[in-house]
């Protein structure tokens, strides 16, 4: 009897649970962020690699020099960084059924095709092979295909710096919002103002109501190109006061930003410092298959009072330990050594997000917690993700958490 093929594919037809598995894995390489496979960070790094690549070679090909003595390696090094947009649009596509398990394959598609992310994924490829279809609009297509410039926003995701700037604009985008609502107020009554004034003395320059929006633009923004100025002294008098309230209004959105990185910062530094107080240390053991502890349950190790089992960690699953857990090869342990021995008892939590609970949407570094409340792993559609500050939690992450305090609606682990 032949043997049958070990596979997605298996008989002519496809092996849902082997598909799955695989689009699983596509997606934990693809997706940013994701430190704990090595594969997904060479990736992230290669497509970080493809983007500036990409964009410099754009640039090199406006020089009429470069061009004469690169113009063949340039064009090449863009299509292949191209080619690669294109394989990276289509694997996210593939892998989009893994994003979010509660929805079907079809609606995680829309959403990614959708997104603001999917969309400059498109065009940061498409409008390269659209002059071959349709000739005419290749001059549209050059300029659409600046939009690739966009996908910088994925480096955004690497870095903790880059991420700050974003945190900063998403919580005071209010205030931001309000300093520019009050700016085009602003603009609209100078023009309304210099209109009135400076109409009669120049009216090619000062038509009508809103012809004066650029003169007011620039002076208020401090820009003051000198193409269209008042010559009545009624005119240059509001034209001195505009100024002076131009200094203000830009200071504004400059004052809030600033206020936004200095709270930041002083977030990160007070994370900082509770870690540095705190007397406990983490340590993550990988089981070979050959360790005394392999096929021995957690109560059976006998670990010291002052040690505990944190979480284990089996190949995508993250397991809140009990004493009847048992050990596998190539389990990942992670392992508190506590130092607070003030008679408290020590506990594993486990809590999972809801909708209505307040840390939903927040950074893990803008939770108000306790100084001995320690989050462990943060756990998200089935794949562990590593706790830094600058993680934004979901509704439906499950958190492990080491604390001594009591937390609503989570469940307590004694260990």
């Amino acid at each position: 009897m032949a043997e049958q093929p070990s596979g997605p594919v298996k008989g002519g037809k496809i092996d849902p649970r082997q598909l799955k598995r695989i689009q699983d894995h596509v997606f934990r390489i693809v997706e940013i962020g994701y430190l704990v496979d090595r594969p997904s960070r060479l990736y992230d790094v290669i497509s970080v690699l493809a983007i500036l690549v990409n964009l410099s070679a754009g640039i090199a090909l406006t020089y009429d020099d470069a061009v004469k003595k690169m113009g063949g390696l340039l064009t090449a090094v863009e299509i292949v960084t191209v080619l690669f947009f294109a394989v990276d649009y289509a694997l996210r596509i593939f892998s989009a059924p893994s994003a979010d398990r509660k929805k079907t394959p079809w609606q995680n598609r829309r959403h990614y095709l959708l997104s603001f992310s999917g969309i400059i994924d498109l065009m940061s490829f498409l409008p390269y092979f659209l002059p071959v279809f349709v000739p005419t609009g290749l001059v549209a297509f050059r300029m659409i295909r600046v939009i690739r410039i966009f996908r910088l926003f994925r480096i955004n995701a690497y870095y903790d710096s880059l991420n700050v700037i974003t945190s900063v604009i998403r919580s005071k985008s209010q205030q931001l919002l309000s300093s520019v609502f009050i700016v085009l107020l602003l603009m609209m009554a100078s023009s309304l103002c210099m209109y009135s004034v400076e109409h009669e003395a120049q009216p090619e320059v000062f038509a009508n109501a809103f012809s004066g929006m650029w003169w007011a633009a620039s002076t208020l923004l401090t820009v003051g190109y000198g193409d269209i100025y008042p010559v009545t002294t009624a005119g240059k008098a509001l034209g001195i006061i505009i100024s002076f309230l131009g200094v203000g209004m830009v200071a504004i959105p400059t004052g809030i930003i600033s206020a936004g990185f200095v709270e930041q910062y002083t977030h990160l530094k007070n994370l900082g410092e509770a870690v540095r107080e705190t007397d406990v240390r983490f340590l993550r053991v990988v089981l070979e298959p050959k360790d005394e502890w392999v096929g021995r349950t957690v109560k059976e190790i006998g670990l010291p009072s002052d040690l505990l089992v944190a979480a284990i960690q089996r190949k995508t699953e993250l397991i809140v330990p009990h004493g009847e857990v048992v050990f596998e090869p190539r389990d990942k342990v992670i392992l508190a050594a506590a130092g607070l021995n003030d008679g408290l008892d020590i506990d594993l939590k486990e809590l999972r997000l809801k909708a209505h609970h307040p840390w939903n949407g927040k950074y893990i570094r803008d939770l108000d917690i306790s100084r001995q409340t320690f989050i462990v792993s943060v756990n998200r559609r089935g794949f562990p993700i590593t706790p830094r500050g600058d993680l934004r939690l979901r509704e439906g992450d499950t958190l492990v958490l080491y604390s001594k305090r009591h937390l609503p609606d989570a469940d307590t682990y004694k260990i």
